[in-house]
């Protein structure tokens, strides 16, 4: 095998090309083989060159391409061939990603890999949908959790430790999970007043943001067709968003933009 090999798992951000870092994007001009998943949106795979070879192992929901496993081995038989080979990833290799498996399989094969952080979701469409995870008086910290469940069982999660009113809460794959998450928290304690923000698409020209409240949330997703990928904001930073809405007006555009008085400051 040649020593020359590297796998580089890159972070590709939310979908938009110009949210890229600049070593992603030069490891993308560089690469002689890119393996990108699902949710690696069609502009940043335009950003690679002509030529390269691309490989799709995109997972959906009872879905694969390939398994975990096997593209574990699909990168340790790339690093046989190839100098550069770029795992490519939607948002960031170690928030959700898996990054942190194939880093470790990488290690036990003694094969280089470098890690280049991307966008997360959790700040991308936040931000695109002009809400801050912290203000001053609204939310001191930030937790993060996944919607996702592990063999269809119940989410393993500690409601009571979520349930913060100085908390935003960020749920990453929940569309599917959201009212038992609404429900778990609002039995935690937490208000079913609170606002809740639903993004689908977050910080790209698709982009879809309803406003709601933790009560009506699994309702209004429902009414409204969300898809995945959603992402959702519950805390009192989601009352900013109307105020620093700057995406929407930067494009002209509000037709996506989906209201629900519950949850207005």
């Amino acid at each position: 095998m040649s020593n020359s090999a590297c796998v580089y798992l890159v972070g590709a951000g939310s979908g938009d090309p110009d949210l890229l870092t600049i070593k992603a994007h030069r490891l993308l001009q560089e690469a002689d083989v890119v393996i990108y998943d699902r949710l690696v949106s069609d502009a940043i795979l335009q950003q690679i060159p002509k030529g390269v070879s691309k490989i799709f192992v995109g997972k959906a929901p009872d879905n694969h391409t390939l398994s975990q496993d096997e593209i574990n081995h699909l990168l340790l038989n790339l690093a046989g061939k190839s100098r550069i080979i770029v795992r490519l990833k939607g948002g960031d290799p170690f928030v959700f990603g898996r990054g942190g498996e194939e880093a470790m399989f990488l290690v036990k094969h003694n094969i280089c890999f470098e890690v280049v952080p991307g966008v997360t979701a959790a700040t991308a469409a936040s931000t695109y949908a002009g809400i801050p995870l912290t203000h001053r008086g609204l939310a001191q910290n930030v937790q993060i959790i996944t919607g996702h469940r592990q063999n269809h069982q119940p989410l393993d999660l500690d409601w009571k430790k979520l349930v913060n009113p100085l908390t935003t809460l960020v749920v990453y794959m929940g569309l599917a999970t959201i009212d038992e998450i609404s429900q778990q928290l609002m039995q935690a304690g937490l208000s079913g007043d609170t606002p809740v923000a639903a993004i689908e698409n977050g910080a790209t020209p698709e982009q879809r943001r309803l406003i709601t409240s933790l009560m009506d949330v699994t309702r209004d997703v429902s009414q409204h067709e969300f898809k995945p990928p959603t992402l959702f904001v519950i805390g009192e930073v989601v009352r900013l968003a109307d105020t620093l809405d700057w995406y929407d007006k930067e494009s002209g555009d509000n037709s996506s933009d989906t209201q629900n008085n519950h949850a207005q400051a």
